[in-house]
């Protein structure tokens, strides 16, 4: 884990890059966020500096947490998350932007919650092929699994075979996307990629 911020996924748009090719870009609501806690090897095992980001109503919070805000002299914030190797130089209370740690034309992970499919049979969710033929008395098996187990020996099937399922609604790091544009009066980054998530997803924006 290293350095990095929280943002939100706003939707999608195109700009043209300096050799006039048009680049469609993920557009991400990356910020102003805050630092509410810092926390150290000595006293909590390990540094890392937690960031909070898009405010709430103070009805919305418990009282620990309005504690915990107050201590950064901050508004309720909705989403937290912690960062390693954020460096000695940051306190608690500062406000981290996007031009503070990103650059145009460099590569970002980003990790988010994917969208979900809901139950999802074996071609959609894994990638099968299915029967596919119509041919030989086949007429409803185009997208089925097929065999999945000898009969005999082991007479059981083996774990982890792949099957229809719940598809989608997962952590997922998406890694290597490119920083097309940074809008710092808008704190918002253009990123050329698949982002995870649908819009207003909260995602996580780490340096490599």
């Amino acid at each position: 884990m290293s350095s990095g911020l929280i943002g939100k996924k706003v939707g999608m748009t195109s700009v043209f890059d300096d050799e006039g090719n048009n680049v469609a870009c993920t557009v991400v609501e990356a910020g102003p966020n805050v630092v509410t806690q810092v926390k150290s090897e000595g006293r909590d095992g390990y540094s890392a500096v937690q960031l909070g980001f898009d405010n709430v109503k103070e009805k919305n919070v418990t009282q620990a947490m309005l504690g915990h805000f107050e201590k950064a002299g901050c508004p309720p914030k909705r989403m937290l998350s912690e960062f390693r190797d954020f460096g000695d130089d940051v306190d608690l209370g500062d406000v981290v932007r996007v031009e503070d740690l990103f650059q145009e034309d460099e590569r970002i992970d980003v990790v988010g919650v994917s969208k979900g499919k809901g139950f999802q049979g074996v071609v959609k969710r894994h990638g099968f092929s299915g029967v596919g033929m119509m041919t030989h008395g086949q007429s409803d098996r185009q997208r089925h699994p097929g065999s999945i187990g000898a009969s005999a020996d082991p007479s059981r099937v083996f774990k982890g075979v792949r099957m229809a399922g719940q598809t989608g609604g997962e952590r997922t790091k998406i890694q290597n996307l490119r920083v097309v544009r940074i809008l710092a009066d808008q704190n918002a980054i253009l990123i050329h990629g698949s982002v995870p998530g649908p819009k207003s997803e909260y995602v996580e924006l780490h340096k490599k």
